[in-house]
């Protein structure tokens, strides 16, 4: 249990760090470029960077809808970002799209053993709101419908997801960035979606902080609501995300490191434990398959991931 509780809260974390640093870079890449000298100067001086500034910006607003105590009382900000969500991926996809009729690249079918564990460590991460599924159920009205909900939006989401990189990928090649808004250029389209995107990460961050609440406060508090656990927690994210440099590489450090254990080790080796007398040769082939898929995984891509981060930059 206390396992599963660190490797919840690792994920659930290292999820919102991620939102916190895909804000500050997009809202830093959005208008320094267009700040005054003046401005420039003053952030000189100050000794922080521009997405340093933007991180903190979004601080005392973060602490105020993290106070929010149940995920009910979110449930409408949620929707809002979902909508805003779905608005800046529909542009996406139509601006990739139009560059795809437009013009080729040239495209690399398979890159290598460490660019596909790097990879797989990204998709895993794609799937951050997995942690959310027994909180979100429990607050359903009727839950026997939750699972049919749960496989077809998994399924949504997956479709979703592979073609929005797909078509990325396909649109700029190997030009292509970790933040895909910031190939899509100048313009006020272009403005308007990163800055949806940024809406409703900023959004979804006590969303997906929910989960560590309710650990730290079930070890910590009693049980019981605490804010100031809850804003010292938001201050630590924070703090993080400030010292992280590259978006790619930590989505990839996490999902390898931290979400391939929760994903794939972890619930067949349960399964494995707890069923062990029923199962026979094909379930014993499956879950061990799955565990040591989740291993190879995670140790590939946490190594890939580092040397990434790790490397020089040229």
């Amino acid at each position: 249990m206390f396992v599963v509780d660190v490797l919840i809260i690792l994920s659930q974390a290292g999820f919102c760090v991620g939102y916190l640093i895909f804000i500050g870079n997009t809202l830093a890449n959005l208008f320094n470029g267009e700040v005054s000298m003046v401005s420039g100067l003053s952030l000189a001086i100050s000794g922080l960077s521009a997405k340093s500034w933007y991180i903190w910006g979004c601080f005392p607003f973060q602490l105020a809808v993290n106070s929010i105590p149940t995920l009910t009382h979110l449930a409408p900000l949620s929707i809002f970002a979902d909508i805003v969500d779905l608005g800046a991926m529909g542009a996406v996809f139509v601006e990739d799209v139009s560059l795809i009729m437009k013009q080729s690249n040239e495209i690399i079918a398979f890159g290598g053993l460490s660019v596909f564990f790097y990879g797989m460590g990204v998709a895993v991460y794609a799937f951050e709101g997995i942690g959310m599924v027994f909180p979100i159920e429990s607050e359903m009205k009727e839950s026997r419908h939750f699972g049919k909900i749960l496989a077809l939006s998994m399924g949504l989401i997956s479709l979703m997801y592979g073609a929005f990189g797909a078509l990325g990928y396909f649109a700029f090649g190997p030009d292509t960035k970790d933040i895909i808004t910031a190939n899509l250029g100048a313009g006020w389209i272009s403005a308007m979606v990163q800055i949806g995107l940024c809406v409703n990460l900023f959004i979804s961050f006590p969303l997906m902080m929910n989960p560590v609440y309710e650990i730290v406060e079930r070890r910590f508090g009693g049980g019981r609501y605490c804010l100031w656990l809850r804003w010292l927690l938001v201050l630590i994210v924070s703090l993080v995300a400030l010292f992280v440099p590259n978006f790619a590489d930590f989505l990839s450090l996490i999902g390898s490191s931290v979400c391939c254990g929760l994903g794939f080790v972890l619930p067949a080796l349960f399964h494995l434990l707890v069923f062990k007398e029923e199962l026979g040769w094909k379930g014993w082939t499956v879950d061990v398959g799955i565990v040591t898929l989740g291993l190879v995984l995670g140790v590939s891509g946490t190594w890939s991931a580092l040397v990434e981060m790790f490397s020089v930059k040229v």
